[in-house]
């Protein structure tokens, strides 16, 4: 039983030192295991002595599993007892101050005392004052009650824990290393935003965070919100384990026959593994390095998203989302060599302007693309719905807002949209909290909108580009042409100093044009060096008689209304 002269006695700031002490051995032991882990048998060694060689190391990396699940349960039962003695601390410090100052005391063995009564009462106020005092002394006792029952709990979750480390009865986990076990003391939020997850990253310790790394968990590089080092040190950790897994359902799916639908299926995964390779060469790249923030094999293609610099750090970044036929077994190798030159061009206008700064441009194939196959067929996944806009809009938006929830600073960051990617785009914009500074857009069959306020970036930070001989640009199926908006900055396609003029749907940012040139100073964050003017052509006459049809309508129903 907790006396209450002990809880007068418990100091919080000690636990924390515990705390500590047991984070800087965790730490010790955590870097320790990655040398184990590397001191299995050598390949090629057979026979009894390797057998036993074999069996003792499985030994000795349970035994440091063990060791490492008992400090981190401790380690978590000294932290929350710390919390709750705090807590206890301030109750009794309530129950203290509410007693001084009624003329009670509290005594040693928790009970309420009278030492002040008062004196000199009008008699017909005595019995309102005698039940005032024993309200008084009521909550006096009601605190010091909750009190005693606090400590009581919080010193038996303690000793529990410490008595199950003591017998070796902390639970391990069932991780093949320490990342299950010195991650345990945390809870990560289920389904949390950017917000929540960079919160909850900077909450763990350096050791929680480098068990994590050592052995990731497959959701921690696709968490939104922590940083972008982090994400690619998981996400290529993970590449091997998910080719594997692929194979095996691919084996599995052969064995026995293969009909068409097993055809069709192992079809998918071919793409998959192939979606695969692309990501493994495209972050092998250097100069600058790479960074692999989206690695999702779920679903019917794989989605991933690839950094050309670091993310981390760049005063200036931009994310690019591209549009029908998409894939990333077919098009992530071209896009990030687009990036790469955008970024070399962004760096080059930033330091004709004087400036100074790093550039990092992400292409991010983080949905599932319309396709040129039979999926056309079906009206809810076709190039003319805007249902995967909408879908891939919402995790672009999340997107968005993890590069800035996993910094400290504000970076410049720039959204660009290509074709069926500026409707994406559009509609991650429109989803708020973003933190977009700047939108460029180009060859764009609509953004989901025809009020360029509503993709909340600040006003004269929405650019356009349109291309001549571009008919995706006046298709005008997602909210109308952009190109009959206000609120756009159209930016030249033409011949200029800058660079050779670009026709067509596909060329915006091919290496010394103007339009790459005009992109390149919106990412740089120096737009005055771009050159505006638009390219219309006779598909933007056809696109601008319902445009300006819609605009009579309004008018005539607000003359009338």
């Amino acid at each position: 039983m907790v006396s209450l002269s002990e809880v007068r006695r418990w100091q919080p700031g000690a636990l924390d030192q515990v705390h500590r002490s047991l984070g800087a051995r965790q730490q010790e032991l955590v870097g320790l295991d990655d040398e184990l882990a590397g001191a299995r048998n050598p390949d090629g060694w057979s026979g009894e002595a390797a057998t036993a060689s074999a069996e003792r190391h499985r030994a000795l990396v349970d035994g440091m599993r063990r060791i490492v699940a008992e400090i981190t349960g401790v380690r978590g039962a000294v932290a929350r007892a710390s919390d709750e003695v705090e807590a206890i601390k301030r109750k009794l410090a309530e129950a203290d101050e509410l007693a001084g100052g009624s003329g009670f005391a509290i005594t040693e063995d928790g009970g309420v005392k009278d030492v002040a009564p008062p004196e000199n009462v009008p008699a017909d106020e005595l019995e309102s004052v005698k039940a005032e005092r024993r309200q008084t002394r009521d909550r006096i006792s009601q605190l010091v009650g909750e009190v005693l029952d606090d400590a009581e709990d919080t010193d038996a979750a303690l000793a529990k824990a410490l008595v199950a480390a003591e017998q070796d009865k902390s639970d391990p986990g069932q991780g093949s290393t320490l990342a299950s076990a010195a991650s345990a003391e945390v809870q990560r939020p289920e389904d949390g935003g950017p917000e929540e997850n960079a919160e909850w990253w900077r909450s763990l310790s350096d050791a929680q965070r480098a068990a994590l790394l050592a052995d990731p968990p497959a959701w921690l590089g696709g968490m939104d919100g922590i940083p972008a080092e982090v994400r690619d040190t998981a996400n290529r950790a993970r590449i091997d384990d998910e080719r594997t897994a692929l194979e095996q359902e691919k084996a599995e799916l052969a064995r026995g026959g293969i009909t068409g639908d097993e055809q069709d299926a192992i079809d998918r995964i071919d793409a998959k593994l192939d979606s695969i390779d692309a990501v493994e060469e495209t972050i092998a790249r250097e100069d600058p390095p790479r960074q692999l923030l989206v690695l999702d094999t779920g679903g019917e293609r794989v989605k991933a998203a690839v950094a050309v610099g670091d993310v981390d750090t760049a005063e200036h970044v931009s994310v690019f989302t591209p549009g029908f036929t998409t894939t990333v077994d077919g098009t992530l190798k071209g896009m990030d060599a687009e990036m790469a030159a955008l970024v070399a061009e962004s760096e080059e206008e930033l330091s004709r302007s004087g400036g100074k700064g790093e550039v990092a441009a992400v292409s991010w194939i983080g949905y599932e693309a319309p396709q040129r196959d039979m999926s056309m067929l079906d009206p809810d996944e076709s190039v003319a719905s805007a249902d995967p806009a909408k879908e891939g809009g919402a995790a672009l938006n999340s997107f968005y807002q993890g590069i800035n929830a996993s910094r400290e600073d504000d970076p410049h960051l720039t959204a660009i949209g290509h074709s069926y990617g500026s409707t994406t785009t559009g509609y991650a914009l429109q989803g708020g909290g973003h933190g977009v500074d700047d939108v460029v857009l180009y060859g764009s069959p609509g953004m989901g909108t025809e009020e360029v306020s509503d993709l909340g970036v600040p006003e004269g930070n929405a650019y356009l580009l349109e291309a001549k001989n571009d008919p995706v640009a006046d298709f005008s199926r997602f909210g109308g042409d952009p190109s009959h908006m206000d609120g756009f900055t159209q930016l030249s396609t033409e011949k200029s100093e800058h660079g050779s003029a670009v026709t067509g749907h596909s060329d915006y940012l091919d290496g010394d044009t103007t339009s790459q040139h005009n992109v390149a100073t919106v990412v740089a964050g120096v737009p005055e060096q771009a050159v505006t003017g638009d390219s219309d052509g006779a598909g933007d006459v056809i696109s601008w008689l319902p445009h300006q049809g819609q605009q009579a309508a309004d008018a005539i129903q607000e003359f009338f209304s």
